[in-house]
Parts: C-alpha cells; sequence; structure tokens
C-alpha cells in the first residue's frame, strides 16, 4: 500500500471503483451515485487544489494502481488540533488490510507533520467494516450519536471514534 497525491490520469480506475452503490451507502451523500468521469475530475481537481494547511487528501494505491480515496481534513478554531479521517475503498480490496495501512500512514502524517493531537472519524453504524478499520489501528469508541445519519430515506445512529496522540 502507498499513499500518492491526486493527478487526472487517475480519474479513469476512480470511476471504475467509485461507481459502486456499497460504497456511496458507507459515505456522506457528497459521494455521487452513480460516480461518472465528470465526478472523478471535480474531485481530484479538489484534492489538488486544497491547501495542505486545509486538508491531506491521498489516492491508496496497491499493487501500483489507485484503489482508493483517504483524507485528513484539519479542525480550526478551537479544534485547531484535530483532524477528521475518511477514506473509501474499492470493493474488491475489502478486507486485505489496505485501508488500516493507509489510516495508520494518515494517522502518522497528522501527527508527526501537522502536530495534531487528535484523528476522528464518525463511521455510519451498520459500517462494520469500517469499524473494525479503526479499531485495528487503535481508535476508541467515544460514543454513539444516536440518529444523527440521514440516508437513503432512513436515519441511523453513527459511531465516533478517535486516536489521540
Amino acid at each position: 500500500m502507498e499513499l500518492r497525491e491526486w493527478s487526472y490520469e487517475y480519474a479513469g480506475e476512480i470511476v471504475r471503483f467509485a461507481n459502486n452503490k456499497k460504497i456511496a451507502d458507507n459515505l456522506r451523500n457528497i459521494f455521487p451515485y452513480p460516480y461518472t468521469d465528470e465526478n472523478a475530475r471535480q474531485f481530484i481537481e479538489f484534492c489538488m487544489n486544497t491547501p495542505e494547511e486545509k486538508a491531506v487528501n491521498r489516492a491508496i494505491f496497491y499493487n501500483d494502481k489507485v484503489v482508493g480515496s483517504i483524507s485528513l481534513t484539519f479542525g480550526e478554531d478551537v479544534y485547531a488540533k484535530s483532524a477528521e479521517i475518511g477514506y473509501w475503498l474499492a470493493e474488491e480490496y475489502w478486507g486485505r488490510g489496505i485501508a488500516a495501512d493507509a489510516v495508520r500512514e494518515m494517522c502518522h502524517i497528522a501527527f508527526e507533520q501537522f502536530d495534531m493531537a487528535r484523528v476522528y472519524a464518525t463511521v455510519f453504524s451498520y459500517n462494520k467494516g469500517s469499524c473494525r478499520v479503526l479499531e485495528k489501528c487503535n481508535f476508541l469508541l467515544e460514543g454513539v450519536l444516536r440518529k444523527s445519519v440521514f440516508k437513503n430515506g432512513q436515519l441511523f445512529d453513527s459511531y465516533m471514534y478517535s486516536l489521540v496522540k
């Protein structure tokens, strides 16, 4: 597994993997389904143009192929020492430890390069795979946010996980 800066040349692979309802169902509604070439271009442009003082966005590579995305979004004001982590991985690569390796590397970046004190993630309650990823990376469950997610016409709980330096 390797994390790389985004490039427009990754758009085709991203569309192939991101155009998956199972992935979209586990992410915020800003992640579209169906996922088009234009969506990929806009996403990559956003990643390339966002200053790293605000967010670190990386492509997840496995066997020299882009298979997902991971990001750190830095807090502001009183949350300036916290960063939210978010990620997705192509379905055919689930269960191989790739997402956990990517999360570990991004946490290292957050703590060592950006001097963050806390990295957190909010996971939909039904996304057991993502819960396992975070737990493998020593994140602790801080709490349940009851009925905090409205996705696909239904209300769900979400889980708040964090890792502190």
